[in-house]
């Protein structure tokens, strides 16, 4: 899988607004500078993730955006999902709506096995999560094998 910026930026500014003492909001400005997005590709990605439930934006002296549900109740998943799409497409298509001859319908089970061990990691996440710094058990076993860390 590959992460995109607009998904490794989502979360990016979505931890600065979990880590907000009281829910405040703060600017755009404020999140591309904390976090080093470029301020039209921020503002793009604030959209979808308005669109998508997780910020609201609010106006006027205190304005800026804030999440607009816990952030113990955002996941990783729906972040990538609302900037980004499926976790796993196959040229547009989600998994199970792909077609192969019968030699290479096998491939269609290891897109699903895919999907499947990315949502094991990604619905565990939560922003609350990553805002305290800390991951799930399961999520922080699997970054402990070296391998892991290996470039393949």
């Amino acid at each position: 899988m590959r992460v995109s910026a607009k998904s490794d930026y989502a979360l990016r500014a979505l931890i600065e607004m979990a880590d907000r003492p009281d829910g405040r909001a703060v600017s755009a400005e404020e999140l591309g500078r904390l976090q080093e997005i470029p301020h039209g590709f921020l503002q793009a990605i604030l959209a979808d993730l308005r669109r998508a439930g997780i910020v609201i934006s609010q106006r006027g002296q205190s304005g800026g955006w804030r999440m607009a549900r816990s952030p113990g109740d955002v996941s990783v998943a729906d972040v990538i999902r609302a900037v980004d799409g499926p976790l796993v497409s196959v040229y547009g298509l989600r998994p199970e709506a792909v077609s192969y001859n019968d030699s290479a319908e096998i491939l269609q089970h290891v897109w699903i096995a895919a999907r499947r061990s990315l949502r094991e990691v990604f619905e565990q996440v939560s922003l609350q999560q990553l805002a305290n710094g800390t991951l799930p058990d399961a999520v922080v076993a699997l970054t402990t094998d070296e391998d892991a860390w290996q470039p393949h």
